[in-house]
């Protein structure tokens, strides 16, 4: 593993830390929900990270499929928080 690979995943480590803080104390729902956004941007990074030392394209399919299933989970969030109902 190289210096900069040990870097990446220190700086990874330490954003999910302080998204799941935000996730905790948020003093909003909103806030709340773009740390979960945000923590599930940080796990597509650990995915390509991962596929980067290990060499497999497996890792990158789940990444590619945890951020689309994300970005579908926080427009609904959205839309609910907002007062929506889910067909409007």
């Amino acid at each position: 593993m190289t210096t900069a690979m040990l870097i990446l995943l220190a700086l990874l480590v330490v954003s999910s830390y302080l998204c799941l803080y935000r996730v905790a104390r948020g003093p909003t729902a909103p806030d709340r929900t773009v740390a979960i956004d945000i923590l599930g941007i940080i796990l597509v990074g650990f995915c390509a990270l991962v596929s980067m030392l290990t060499g497999e394209d497996f890792y990158m399919s789940v990444g590619l499929a945890w951020a689309l299933l994300s970005f579908i989970g926080t427009l609904a969030l959205a839309k609910y928080l907002e007062g929506k109902e889910f067909d409007e």
